[in-house]
């Protein structure tokens, strides 16, 4: 799946900047990376080079939040993207808004609900369990537990049903 086609490859970039000028939250490589492979709009690959590609040339900066880089277009990029917006099919565009509209459901749930766990000592481990909502946290619970398995029990229930439990654990507190 190589090409040397310089329109072709212009478009696969253009493609990656209408992505992020598309989606209203931060994307990291990975989920980027992500989105272009599940829709086989290109190669791993190609999509590594290109995002590394936009970055050297100033289209795409990244900021840095918790340990994890997250993309966004520059305002050069942006500019790119409107100037050369119509070598992009309307097509492609309507095909790539549709799809993330899904996916973005999901990326906010990924953003929002978050539970993660350390390891403290021999058998301890803390586990953390949060909700936030535009950079406001609404619920923070941690919890000591004596094992891994506990642990990631705690986490995969958390982010599979966070409502159901934030809502009982909301009842117990506030029950007279």
């Amino acid at each position: 799946m190589f090409t040397e086609n310089t329109k072709e490859l212009a478009q696969y970039k253009l493609l990656i900047l209408y992505i992020l000028d598309k989606v209203d939250i931060p994307m990291n490589n990975s989920e980027i990376t992500q989105f272009v492979l599940e829709n086989n709009y290109m190669n791993y690959f190609m999509a590594q080079q290109f995002i590394s590609e936009l970055v050297n040339s100033k289209f795409i900066e990244f900021s840095t939040k918790d340990g994890h880089e997250f993309y966004h277009l520059s305002k050069a990029g942006k500019d790119t993207l409107n100037y050369f917006n119509d070598r992009i099919p309307q097509s492609l565009k309507d095909e790539v808004d549709k799809k993330y509209e899904k996916k973005k459901e999901e990326m906010i749930k990924d953003t929002q609900i978050i539970g993660n766990y350390y390891k403290k000592h021999d058998s301890e481990y803390i586990v953390n369990l949060r909700v936030i909502e535009k950079d406001i946290t609404l619920f923070n619970l941690s919890l000591n537990v004596v094992s891994n398995k506990q642990a990631k029990l705690i986490c995969n229930n958390w982010k599979e049903a966070p409502q159901d439990i934030y809502k009982k654990v909301l009842e117990l507190l506030i029950e007279e």
